[in-house]
């Protein structure tokens, strides 16, 4: 069996992938609906460093039409 996790960044490239948006677009909008300044190199920079905030990726996840999903496992530390 082979390991299926994507890191955010590959993740967020196939959300983009599959609406036909490019970065720049995702930027842009970002800026318009937070009010914070988003640029292509910054998105790109906090994927490829995996610093991208959770309510950044909210964000994204809103303007592509996608919902984060939390599914907590039994968790036991120490054992």
């Amino acid at each position: 069996m082979y390991n299926t996790i994507m890191n955010t960044r590959e993740e967020v490239k196939i959300m983009l992938t599959s609406k036909g948006m490019t970065i720049t677009e995702l930027a842009k909008r970002m800026t318009e609906i937070s009010g914070k300044n988003y640029s292509q190199s910054l998105i790109s920079h906090k994927l490829a460093s995996e610093s991208l905030r959770y309510s950044e990726m909210k964000l994204i996840c809103k303007i592509l039409g996608y919902r984060i999903y939390i599914d907590f496992d039994e968790i036991r530390l120490g054992r």
